[in-house]
């Protein structure tokens, strides 16, 4: 049975090695049949959320820009996939303000259950990517219907392009295949 999958780029680079984890992560969903949309924040308007709390209300943030279109699309997905760069040991600030801005989606009656995470960062210490984990599974925890269904790290890569010829391209394929 198709999936409706959102890929979820939030690096700040087009073509960063995030981005790319993500767009192979696209490439097998869309292999194993799936609807695959892939969008990236880096040219996406998106203000800071001003903790106003009307979208508990009205499922509708009060700011008009890009972050409204990519919650709708989170909304109606099955799965989504969150890609992000790591600085200072955490998630991409673009990922974090995506993050707080899909508070409307709490109080609505979304369709996402499996939320994966890759990520990839400079240092390649297994501990580097676990307070941006931490991050995203404490989202995930408030959408009782929604769980971790798999995350990558690709550490040691700095500059654009960095990790071409990684396994963990291949992993991310395989992962977006099983989604």
């Amino acid at each position: 049975m198709s999936k409706k999958i959102l890929v979820i780029s939030a690096s700040p680079r087009a073509n960063g090695n995030s981005a790319r984890l993500a767009k192979s992560f696209a490439e097998g969903a869309s292999s194993a049949g799936n609807e695959v949309e892939y969008i990236s924040l880096h040219d996406k308007t998106i203000s800071f959320c001003k903790g106003c709390f009307a979208c508990q209300k009205t499922q509708r943030c009060v700011i008009h820009d890009d972050a409204d279109i990519i919650r709708a699309k989170m909304h109606d997905a099955d799965v989504i996939a969150f890609a992000t760069p790591i600085y200072y040991y955490e998630m991409s600030g673009q990922l974090k303000t995506m993050l707080d801005r899909a508070n409307p989606l709490f109080t609505s009656d979304y369709r996402f259950t499996d939320i994966y995470f890759l990520c990839a960062a400079a240092e390649d210490e297994e501990s580097v990517p676990q307070r941006a984990l931490n991050g995203v599974e404490g989202w995930i925890e408030c959408f009782e219907r929604a769980h971790l269904a798999g995350s990558i790290f690709c550490g040691g890569v700095t500059g654009i392009g960095d990790i071409e010829g990684s396994d963990k391209l291949s992993a991310a394929y395989q992962m977006g295949l099983s989604a």
